[in-house]
């Protein structure tokens, strides 16, 4: 019984780094924005976070295929969900995600890739 116990036990220390560093949410794009060199259609993407704060990696995925993932720093805090565009230049350029307890701001200077 002791050796079962160890043995859970083991399993749980084992597993519980892989999940530490994940979290998944939705968000809702109003318009076409730019990411990079990708362009994101509106619509309703799937936001896969990985990495320890604050600076993390973000992947938008639709229909379970990635469309782009990108480089942000996580500030938590309150906020209403959304996002935050700029249009310089004649393109949309997304900002920052908002969610419930964290936003999300895009480094412009980071590479975004594409799937």
């Amino acid at each position: 019984m002791k050796q079962f116990f160890g043995l859970i036990c083991a399993l749980l220390l084992v597993s519980t780094p892989a999940f530490a560093g994940k979290r998944s949410s939705t968000v809702s794009i109003p318009e076409t924005v730019q990411v990079g060199s990708t362009k994101l259609p509106a619509g309703d993407y799937k936001l896969l976070i990985t990495g320890s704060e604050p600076n993390v990696q973000v992947t938008l995925t639709q229909n379970e295929k990635p469309v782009v993932t990108f480089s942000a720093k996580a500030v938590e805090g309150k906020y209403l969900p959304g996002v935050a565009t700029d249009s310089a230049g004649g393109t949309v350029v997304l900002e920052s995600i908002q969610l419930d307890h964290l936003t999300l701001v895009v480094d412009s200077t980071a590479h975004a890739t594409g799937q």
